[in-house]
């Protein structure tokens, strides 16, 4: 299946900024028998791109510096991408970051009282670990609906659990935390779903993925209750979304902003 995506992030400021720096990480990633980059570019209007390189995690990073004195920063996205039949399991590990690294709690996704007793309700009536990580991720999205505004980027695995709601980001931390917590290596996944419902979506998606003993990792989409397909296109990947966000950024200046997102995702 190959799917064309086309994403852009606009960035309105009530004044002039005068000085900032983006870094994105939103080229996809390129893995045989998996998912395929067939023609990737990224463009932006009021900065310029200073560098591109790989992090730790073997993600494709790209840093803007942003034109002083601008008023609105736009980056568009846009390519093809080539997907094959894969259903969630991504297999052996490979990378720079040793396997352990992912065993280790972030701030974000520090388990607590919360986390340790969704995994007590869990029980452990199940033929293998990865039945009860399907569980763990059917009862994740039970105690938290998916609902927006009353999270955000900050808000940690546990403060989670006791909100009204949450959004994809949310359950993908409480299902990384959990997973650690079990001594399953855990990581966070920021990406692309082509919905069946819509094309046009006003934000990327997120899930979890969790390494299990001679299968290697294995991806879980707890908002959407099934392990990602070929609708999915993997983008980055971290111990938290503070390692895998789309875009992360920093200015000077007491200049507020707006931010608009448009994104199309289709076969």
């Amino acid at each position: 299946m190959k799917l064309r995506v086309d994403h852009t992030t606009r960035y309105q400021y009530d004044a002039p900024v005068s000085y900032a720096l983006q870094q994105l990480k939103l080229t996809p990633k390129d893995r045989p028998g998996q998912q395929h980059i067939l023609d990737w570019a990224i463009e932006v209007e009021g900065g310029s791109q200073q560098l591109h390189y790989s992090d730790h995690h073997g993600n494709g990073v790209d840093l803007i510096a942003v034109h002083g004195g601008t008023s609105e920063l736009i980056v568009r996205c846009h390519g093809t991408i080539e997907l094959e039949t894969w259903d969630g399991v991504i297999g052996q590990h490979r990378g720079a970051m040793p396997l352990w690294t992912f065993l280790r709690p972030t701030p974000l996704t520090r388990a607590g009282r919360g986390i340790r007793s969704l995994i007590a309700t869990l029980g452990r009536d199940f033929g293998n670990e990865i039945e009860r990580a399907h569980a763990l991720s059917a009862l994740i999205i039970d105690k938290l609906a998916y609902r927006i505004g009353f999270t955000d980027a900050g808000t940690t695995a546990e403060q989670a659990l006791g909100a009204e709601g949450g959004v994809c980001q949310d359950h993908a931390h409480i299902f990384i935390a959990a997973m650690r917590h079990l001594g399953h290596p855990a990581r966070y996944v920021s990406g692309y779903l082509m919905m069946n419902d819509r094309t046009h979506q006003d934000a990327t998606h997120a899930w979890a993925e969790a390494h299990f003993e001679h299968i290697g990792w294995i991806g879980f989409d707890v908002s959407n209750g099934h392990s990602p397909d070929q609708r999915y296109i993997r983008v980055a990947t971290g111990l938290d979304y503070r390692d895998a966000a789309p875009v992360r950024g920093m200015r000077y200046g007491a200049a507020q902003e707006n931010l608009v997102v448009q994104l199309q995702v289709q076969q």
